[in-house]
């Protein structure tokens, strides 16, 4: 697969590409096996999920977003270190996609990211982008984190986890209904330079200085206490990684 792929190409993949699932390849040219590579149709526009999370519920009321954010932001994106020019995107953590569009109109049809770990995006500074990690629970997942930072040691991610919860519909007059919801939950993770394992980060001081072996596993623990850092707190989180780094 070639490795970069230019901006126009991309733009004609948004308003041309018809494959039906993220990374599937559309029969025809080699054109669009190359195109398919990098961008896919979006697995389903935000109103038909809730049309069927309504009919799945009887529910008709939502409370929160499954985006981090609801509207459309101009990011750049990168296939590897190659930029493949500015686009306007938004995050559907609950379908873990990017959805993108060339231009912020609202006519134009809305394509996603394939989930290919060469693809990057900007968010705040910081490139996001499609990855595999272990959760606390030893669960080998799949979605995107954002880089919180990059160090001469350790690196740390950040991910947005959004959960559904279906609603409860009114028993009586007197009850009200419980709306569907969309919750976000925070997760990090971090990785050693030059292994390829990513795991999440316990926010729990004791169990943040057990990732590590003595003697560095008092140290750290010394050093949240000393400074009375609140490892639950993404600044307090990063003056550990950052002392750590400085190892």
């Amino acid at each position: 697969m070639k490795k970069f792929i230019t901006p126009l190409l991309l733009f004609l993949t948004v308003n041309l590409m018809s494959a039906q699932y993220a990374g599937q390849v559309a029969s025809g040219s080699s054109y669009n096996a190359a195109s398919n590579a990098l961008v896919s149709s979006v697995i389903g526009d935000m109103d038909d999920q809730y049309d069927r999370l309504s009919k799945q519920t009887g529910i008709d009321d939502f409370a929160g977003s499954p985006y981090t954010n609801d509207t459309f932001v101009q990011t750049p994106v990168f296939y590897d270190d190659e930029s493949m020019g500015s686009y306007f995107y938004r995050y559907n953590a609950y379908n873990e996609e990017i959805e993108i569009k060339k231009t912020n109109l609202s006519e134009e049809k809305i394509a996603a990211l394939t989930k290919d770990k060469s693809i990057k995006v900007m968010v705040n500074g910081k490139p996001m982008g499609f990855a595999t990690f272990i959760d606390k629970k030893g669960n080998t997942l799949n979605g995107y984190l954002t880089t919180v930072l990059d160090g001469k040691t350790y690196d740390l991610y950040k991910r947005v986890n959004v959960k559904f919860t279906e609603g409860q519909k009114a028993q009586n007059s007197f009850v009200k209904a419980v709306p569907n919801r969309f919750t976000h939950f925070i997760e990090y993770y971090y990785q050693e330079k030059g292994v390829n394992r990513i795991d999440e980060v316990p926010l729990k001081t004791n169990k943040v200085a057990k990732l590590f072996k003595e003697p560095l596993r008092s140290e750290v623990k010394n050093y949240i206490k000393d400074n009375n850092l609140d490892v639950k707190e993404e600044s307090d989180l990063i003056k550990v990684f950052n002392y750590l780094n400085e190892k």
